[in-house]
C-alpha cells in the first residue's frame, strides 16, 4: 500500500478536471464576504489564491477529523486524493 505513503500534494492537479467538482465548494466559498451558522457563525475562508499545498492539507485534515466542521468532514470524505489535487490546482489558481 504505497500509495498511502505519498502526500497527497505529490499528485497532480489539474484545475479543468476540478471544474466538475467546484459545485460543492462554490455555494459557501464562493461568497464574498460570506458567514455560515453552522455549526458556529464564522466567516467562510476564500479559496482563490490559496497555496495548494495548504488547500490539500485542509481537506486531509478534515478527512481524518483533524479539523471540526461538520459540513467539511462530510464533504472532505467524499474526495479522492486525485480530486483534492484537482481542487487545490484550481483554487490555487484562481484570484
Amino acid at each position: 500500500m504505497v500509495a498511502a505513503c505519498v502526500p497527497a500534494w505529490a499528485v497532480e492537479g489539474n484545475a479543468d478536471a476540478a471544474k466538475d467538482k467546484i459545485s460543492m465548494c462554490v455555494g459557501c466559498h464562493g461568497i464574498p464576504g460570506y458567514r455560515t451558522a453552522f455549526p458556529s457563525v464564522y466567516h467562510v475562508p476564500k479559496l482563490g489564491g490559496q497555496h495548494p499545498a495548504y488547500i490539500v492539507q485542509a481537506l486531509q485534515a478534515y478527512q481524518r477529523g483533524d479539523r471540526d466542521h461538520p459540513s467539511m468532514q462530510a464533504i472532505a470524505a467524499s474526495l479522492s486524493e486525485q480530486d483534492m489535487a484537482d481542487l487545490a490546482a484550481y483554487y490555487g489558481g484562481a484570484k
